[in-house]
């Protein structure tokens, strides 16, 4: 579901660096997005591509680790870095059609409602993160102990196949990664550094993704 990295250069120092980085890392974010709004759009017009990542789930997760990796060791060269993450981020978009599709031919528009309740949350979340004084430090090994609980149930729950199970792992993972947004933003603003930027958007972009995929099946319910 997330990764976690630690700040690879020294902390941004100046007001000017903090401005470049927040600046680079939420183009990039906001670009990843695009992108995997595109990919999900074109795979949900492919059927057969749609049957072949339904039928392989954990091959389309797999296939996404090549870029991600690449994207951390190439993080320092541009543009190779910028296009490791976005073919990341296209792969993404493949992955979760089906989800999409099956989700928007049972409730037609609740995409967009998960979407729009994604970006509030965010625009929420990431205001209070950079305005609070709060050390948010700790938050880190807490909600990491949480993601792999929410990993370890439903590994589980994908051999059990319980619906009810499945309403609430959708809902503790929204408030995990809501959690990690927190922790990742406050990371940004005291911990990276100045070309941490796509470490950064990485992080931010995944706390996104996982939490749209989870409010789309909570408004999906037991469907």
């Amino acid at each position: 579901m997330g990764i976690s990295y630690g700040a690879m250069t020294a902390p941004v120092r100046t007001g000017a660096e903090r401005a470049t980085l927040v600046r680079r890392t939420y183009s990039l974010v906001f670009a990843g997005v695009v992108v995997t709004v595109l990919s999900c759009w074109w795979a949900m017009s492919q059927p057969s591509l749609m049957g072949l990542v339904a039928a392989h789930p954990f091959l389309t997760f797999f296939a996404t680790l090549a870029p991600l990796l690449g994207a951390q060791y190439f993080r320092r060269q541009f543009p190779l870095n910028i296009g490791m993450t976005l073919l990341f981020t296209l792969i993404q978009g493949i992955w979760i059609s089906p989800l999409v599709f099956v989700m928007e031919q049972r409730q037609p528009g609740v995409a967009t409602q998960a979407a729009v309740l994604t970006l509030s949350t965010f625009g929420v979340l990431t205001a209070y993160a950079f305005v609070s004084r709060r050390d948010f430090s700790a938050w880190g090994s807490f909600f990491v102990v949480g993601l792999w609980v929410l990993i370890g149930t439903s590994l589980l729950n994908m051999f059990f196949q319980n619906q009810t199970a499945s309403l609430w792992i959708a809902g503790a993972t929204v408030l995990v990664f809501s959690g990690m947004l927190v922790y990742d933003t406050w990371r940004l603003r005291n911990q990276y550094g100045p070309e941490d930027y796509v470490i950064a958007a990485v992080q931010i972009y995944l706390d996104l993704l996982n939490m749209f995929t989870a409010i789309l099946r909570l408004l999906g319910g037991r469907r």
